[in-house]
């Protein structure tokens, strides 16, 4: 008989993984929330700077949060790159519920657990309207490049990837008119919050369409070109 410990070890690894995208995403998502929050109160409701605050402290988290937990689960804290992994035959069937799950568990957690820290009701809705045919479209090409980025880089510039992904999101802030969520589990729980980051739930839908259309596309592509 093998000794429990190799037994159990592939368990472990999984139970790991799972860890690490809820952890991954729950922090993401509070340094999202929070740094909107925190712009909105220093700079008294100045939406370019609390942008330029936002986008700053999500680039950085993402930097390290990619190069702290990439070996453990691939930080994917994002379900288009777990579906385009498993697409490209980079991951295994049976991981993908359970890290999704753990994305979008983590995410509502990061939510919370920053309307906690900041003294506001745990359980609340986004009333900011995000729609518009323009909107919708830039929520497509921000979750087009974001694949993109992961993709070539993997394959191109490893050792520099989570710094790509990191600026990409950064500049992504800047030129889209979505301010590039790319992410359903974001989205999802950015719905869970009334404050700057926030997006109305009644238009979760149309962006969720337009990341997964992107990831539709993108995995076309690469399927047929073989890239």
């Amino acid at each position: 008989m093998k000794p429990l410990k190799k037994v159990f070890k592939p368990f472990t690894l999984i139970n790991k993984r799972y860890l690490a995208e809820f952890f991954g995403t729950a922090i993401l998502l509070a340094v999202i929330t929070g740094s909107g929050l925190m712009g909105q109160i220093l700079s008294v409701n100045n939406d370019g700077i609390i942008l330029l605050g936002n986008s700053i402290a999500t680039g950085a988290a993402l930097y390290v949060l990619i190069s702290l937990l990439g070996p453990i689960s691939g930080a994917h804290f994002n379900p288009l790159v777990t579906f385009m992994a498993k697409l490209n035959k980079q991951f295994k069937q049976k991981l993908v519920l359970g890290y999704i799950s753990a994305q979008v568990m983590g995410a509502i957690t990061g939510v919370w657990f920053t309307h906690a820290m900041f003294s506001l009701p745990i359980l609340q809705t986004s009333e900011k309207l995000r729609t518009g045919y323009g909107i919708w479209f830039s929520e497509f090409i921000s979750s087009l490049i974001l694949l993109s980025v992961i993709y070539l880089g993997q394959k191109q510039f490893k050792k520099n990837l989570a710094m790509m992904i990191a600026l990409s999101v950064t500049a992504g802030y800047w030129f889209t008119s979505s301010t590039f969520f790319a992410n359903p589990a974001v989205t999802i729980a950015r719905s869970l919050t009334n404050t700057f980051v926030g997006i109305a739930p009644q238009h979760v839908f149309a962006f969720l369409f337009a990341q997964f259309l992107a990831l539709f596309v993108i995995s076309f592509f690469l399927k047929k070109n073989k890239v």
